[in-house]
C-alpha cells in the first residue's frame, strides 16, 4: 500500500512512525476522543466497535495490513467507535499525527502522496461498508424499504457556460487553473425528478458534482425496494468509488424530487489530474478525502441505528480481509 511512495518520502514516514506490541482486550482508539493517530495493523485482529443499548456492535474486524485511525486525521472528527485488541495480542505500527502534520507542511509531495493513501483506504473501506449494508438488509427485521426506483433514463445533454462551470469549482476551493480545467472538461447533464443517473452494479466511467438540486444515493433490496442512503447538494461529488478501484458502482444515484443538473466528469479526466506521480490537484485530492471521510461516518452511523432498530439482532462481520483494499491501495488509477 504504500508502494506509490519514493524511498525519500518512506525515510520521512518512518520518522513519524513506531512500533507498538498490544496484549488482547487492549484498547488502542477510544470512542469519542479527539485523538488523530493512524495505524497500520502487522499481526494479530483489531475490533472496531461502538456501545449500544443492546450491548457492544462491531462495525469492522480488522486483520494484518489494514490502516486504521485515518479518517479522525483527514476531518479532524472524534473516533467513531473503540478499537481493541481482539486476540491474544497485535503488532501495530502507529504513526503520530503531529509529526504527520510536520511533514506534510514541509512537502507537498509527501503530502500527495499520503492524501493519496488515505483516500484509497477509505475508498475500500466504504465499499466494505456497502456490502455490510446488503448483509443487515437481509437480515430478518432489517429496515423498511421505500417505493421502487424510477427506470433507467439517460440523462439530457445541455449547455452550461464556462464561467457557471467555474464558480462551482472555485467554491470547492479549487484553483483558478483546477476550476479551468474541470470545467472545460467536464459534461453537463440534467435529471429529471427521481430519473436514475447510474445503477448500482454498473461500471463506473465518470464521476460526477451536482451544480443544481439534489441526488439522492440509495440500494435497491430485492423483494422491497430501495433505502435512501444520503443526499448530496450543490457542489458534492459521487459516483467517484467506482473509477478508485475500477469496481463496479455500489449504489444507485438518481435526481431527487426537484430535479437536478450534474457535471459528468470522465474516468480519463480524473485521472490526469490526481495522478499519484504528479502534484497536479492536491486540493481536490484533499476535498475527495474529506468526502469519503464524511460518507465513512455517516455509513457507519447507519449502521449502529439499523442494528438498534433490528433490537440487536447479533450482526457480526468476518475479519476484513485486506485483499479487498489491496487492489485500491495499490493500483493508480485505471485508464
Amino acid at each position: 500500500m504504500f508502494s506509490h511512495f519514493s524511498d525519500e518520502q518512506l525515510a520521512r514516514l518512518a520518522r513519524c512512525a513506531s512500533v507498538v506490541s498490544l496484549p488482547a482486550e487492549a484498547r488502542v482508539i477510544q470512542e469519542g476522543a479527539n485523538s488523530r493517530d493512524v495505524f497500520l495493523l502487522c499481526g494479530g485482529t483489531i475490533r472496531i466497535q461502538r456501545q449500544t443499548p443492546y450491548g457492544l456492535f462491531t462495525l469492522a474486524s480488522l486483520g494484518p495490513g489494514s490502516l486504521f485511525g485515518e479518517t479522525s486525521y483527514i476531518d479532524r472528527g472524534p473516533r467513531t467507535g473503540d478499537a481493541v485488541v481482539a486476540t491474544a495480542a497485535a503488532e501495530l505500527v502507529a504513526f503520530d499525527s503531529a509529526a504527520l502534520d510536520a511533514a506534510v507542511q514541509e512537502d507537498e509531495r509527501f503530502h500527495l502522496a499520503l492524501s493519496w493513501l488515505f483516500w484509497k483506504s477509505n475508498s475500500g473501506k466504504l465499499r466494505l461498508t456497502s456490502e455490510k449494508l446488503n448483509k443487515i438488509f437481509e437480515e430478518p427485521g432489517g429496515p423498511a424499504a421505500c417505493q421502487p426506483i424510477a427506470p433507467l433514463q439517460p440523462g439530457s445533454d445541455l449547455s452550461v457556460d464556462l464561467a457557471t462551470k467555474r464558480k462551482l469549482f472555485a467554491e470547492m476551493k479549487l484553483s483558478g487553473p483546477e476550476a479551468t480545467f474541470l470545467a472545460a472538461l467536464s459534461r453537463e447533464k440534467a435529471f429529471a425528478p427521481r430519473q436514475v443517473i447510474f445503477r448500482e452494479g454498473e461500471r463506473a466511467d465518470e464521476m460526477y458534482v451536482v451544480l443544481e438540486g439534489r441526488v439522492m444515493i440509495s440500494k435497491h433490496i430485492p423483494g422491497a425496494g430501495e433505502e435512501a442512503l444520503s443526499f448530496i447538494d450543490r457542489g458534492g461529488y459521487f459516483g467517484e468509488m467506482g473509477l478508485i478501484d475500477d469496481a463496479p458502482r455500489t449504489a444507485d444515484a438518481k435526481a431527487h424530487d426537484g430535479g437536478a443538473v450534474v457535471l459528468a466528469i470522465p474516468r480519463e479526466v480524473l485521472q490526469e489530474i490526481l495522478d499519484v506521480h504528479e502534484v497536479s490537484s492536491l486540493r481536490l485530492l484533499n476535498a475527495l478525502c474529506h468526502l469519503e471521510a464524511c460518507r465513512l461516518r455517516l455509513f457507519n452511523e447507519r449502521l449502529v441505528t439499523w442494528f438498534i432498530l433490528a433490537g440487536g439482532s447479533g450482526i457480526s462481520w468476518a475479519v476484513d480481509q485486506p485483499e479487498v483494499q489491496k487492489k485500491a491501495l495499490g493500483q493508480p488509477l485505471p485508464g
